[in-house]
């Protein structure tokens, strides 16, 4: 619902699209949740629906029930999440590619979302973007945040569908063209966030898990941060989304190895890379809908010879 004074023309709407059910609790929920309180609308798009995923709880590894109908269990977890998130939500239809795994690589298996052609993941996306018409999309980074085909393919279809939705005579027969003024690359795993919460582990002399995971940092490239949204009070949201996937996530594991409280000191913010928009972009912007709350949006998305106004891709860093 709107805050008090607030229009209804003052909504703007966010979509954030992800590979799989799961994958939207653990990037960018709690920016989600504070949205959706400030009474904008946000759409979570989950481009598979994980049929390939392993059971990553111990606890519900030998559930036979879960394992005879991952997919059935999976989708019962994604509507949880999104209640608590309050987000809208909806499915784009493709099949879970799996992670590949051993030396050489298997091949990817036929008919995934990694392997479907470009032009019918941009169709299905720009349908839904034309559907629900967002001003801001969130996706993943070129590398997918981490090298998983399917989030490979997510970023792809992101920055393609981005570019075609304002595109009148691209697809046209899945709705009237609606450019997004902006697009984002979830950063919240950055390097900077976990050291912070290595370091303050440690400084109370407790154990900290993330000792393999700075290790394996050494060879990545840094990434640009433009945005940091606070958002700490919504963390416990996020944290109660992330364990509504219960087949997907250990409550013992190092998702919550740092207490809510320490993150809300240490590290209130979640982290945006800005890939594209049609608006300036300041650094460092406090919002995602940054350049858009003063603005006729919804005019500037229907306008025709729209050019952009900043290209993160063309960042050397």
């Amino acid at each position: 619902m709107p805050r008090k004074g607030e229009q209804v023309a003052d909504r703007l709407r966010l979509m954030a699209v992800h590979a799989h059910p799961d994958d939207e609790s653990s990037k960018g929920a709690a920016t989600m949740a504070k949205y959706v309180d400030e009474g904008h609308e946000v759409l979570v798009v989950s481009c598979t629906g994980g049929e390939r995923g392993d059971i990553l709880n111990p606890r519900l590894a030998d559930d036979i029930h879960i394992q005879r109908d991952l997919p059935r269990v999976r989708r019962q977890e994604m509507a949880r999440a999104q209640e608590i998130l309050g987000v809208q939500h909806s499915w784009l239809g493709f099949v879970d590619s799996g992670l590949p795994e051993g030396d050489p690589l298997p091949p990817l298996p036929d008919g995934c979302f990694a392997l479907e052609p470009l032009e019918v993941t941009t169709e299905a996306l720009v349908r839904e973007i034309r559907r629900f018409r967002p001003h801001v999309m969130t996706t993943y980074d070129e590398n997918g945040g981490y090298p998983h085909p399917d989030h490979i393919m997510c970023h792809t279809v992101s920055m393609s569908a981005f570019q075609a939705a304002g595109d009148p005579a691209a697809y046209p027969h899945t709705g009237e063209a609606w450019q997004p003024l902006k697009i984002y690359y979830n950063q919240t795993f950055n390097r900077d966030r976990i050291v912070a919460f290595h370091e303050a582990l440690l400084s109370l002399e407790e154990e900290s898990p993330y000792h393999e995971w700075l290790e394996n940092w050494q060879d990545r490239k840094p990434r640009t941060v433009t945005t940091r949204v606070h958002c700490a009070d919504w963390f416990d949201r996020r944290d109660q989304a992330l364990l509504a996937h219960a087949t997907q996530i250990d409550p013992d594991g190092s998702f919550f190895r740092v207490s809510r409280e320490l993150q809300r000191r240490v590290w209130p913010t979640e982290e945006y890379e800005a890939a594209l928009s049609y608006v300036p972009v300041e650094p460092v912007e406090d919002d995602l809908f940054a350049g858009l709350r003063d603005v006729d949006a919804d005019a500037l998305a229907t306008k025709s010879g729209l050019e952009l106004a900043y290209d993160g891709r063309k960042d050397p860093s």
